[in-house]
């Protein structure tokens, strides 16, 4: 499987321009220049970036040069820190993988907006795509529900063939239904090029990951589950990617993990353990991957409830 250079150890920088409340104040404030070089004495070589697609479309469909400028921002203070960017739309319009907290429905069944999706990764293509050596592109977070591969499929394609007759080298992330889940990876088609990664998201098990998870209903708040008890090992997370593993290689691919990480219930040493056996799978296998989150978020990595094990835990990423 093709090692992702550039783009093997990172961090996500979410709730910054995506999962957020849009005002100034927040997008002004919550990620400056100072966390990107943080970041960098963290020893990671990218930062993936999430955002939405109304930091960037005014409400008529044109494009907010002042939401472009976050992006413009992230790219360069990267770059001066030597850092990489995925540049990761989270949400666009008619589709958000959080069902609780977004009101975007039709997506996967509506031209026009599926129109809109091409066109804003045109922009997107036009203003950064000649950046091959800093910046890669994530077309779309977390795609939902098993229905929608097949119309997912058709889009992707129709989508980086519009990004490749203006960006025709730049790395593209593609991942799955399930929420990016690394045993639907191989439900995906063949990489339209050698620059077509697959992508997965793994919380898993999520009973231990998600524990105390205030905004699912797939767990109970209350219920604790110690590392010894989650069945998770370098075994265990072999086995689920293992699909995925195949994936890659039968089509000589890359494979990225774009989310993984333990909510801020878990113990700080039981975190450890966590990050120890999944970190072992990705370095066996050359599996690049961003750590959820930076900071706060429920899952921040700069919390400090976890200043007794950050240095060891940052070794894990």
């Amino acid at each position: 499987m093709r090692k992702i250079n550039g783009f093997n150890k990172g961090v996500n920088f979410g709730g910054w321009l995506s999962q957020c409340n849009y005002e100034k104040e927040h997008l002004d404030t919550f990620i400056t220049e100072k966390d990107f070089e943080i970041a960098a004495s963290w020893g990671v070589d990218h930062v993936r970036v999430p955002f939405d697609y109304n930091i960037l479309e005014n409400k008529d469909g044109t494009y907010n040069n002042d939401g472009f400028a976050y992006l413009d921002m992230a790219i360069e203070a990267s770059k001066k820190n030597g850092l990489n960017v995925i540049l990761d739309l989270h949400k666009t319009a008619g589709f958000s993988f959080d069902y609780y907290g977004e009101d975007e429905s039709g997506f996967f069944d509506s031209k026009e907006y599926q129109e809109r999706f091409y066109r804003l990764w045109e922009e997107l293509a036009r203003r950064f795509g000649s950046m091959t050596s800093n910046v890669a592109f994530e077309l779309l977070n977390e795609v939902t529900d098993a229905e929608f591969i097949d119309t997912w499929n058709s889009i992707v394609r129709e989508c980086i063939s519009r990004i490749r007759k203006i960006a025709p080298d730049i790395l593209i992330l593609v991942g799955s239904y399930h929420n990016n889940s690394a045993d639907t990876v191989q439900f995906l088609d063949e990489p339209f090029d050698k620059n077509v990664i697959y992508n997965m998201h793994c919380y898993e098990p999520l009973k231990f990951t998600h524990q105390g998870a205030y905004w699912t209903t797939a767990i109970i708040p209350e219920e604790r589950i110690p590392f010894e008890e989650s069945v998770t090992s370098p075994e265990y997370f072999e086995q689920l990617f293992s699909t995925a593993i195949a994936k890659a290689e039968e089509y000589g691919s890359s494979l990225y993990c774009g989310e993984y990480g333990c909510i801020d219930v878990v113990s700080p040493e039981d975190t450890i353990k966590w990050y120890k056996a999944i970190n072992s799978v990705f370095e066996k296998h050359g599996i690049g991957r961003a750590a959820w989150n930076y900071k706060a978020m429920d899952f921040g990595l700069s919390d400090e409830r976890l200043n007794n094990v950050h240095n060891e835990l940052i070794k894990l990423l």
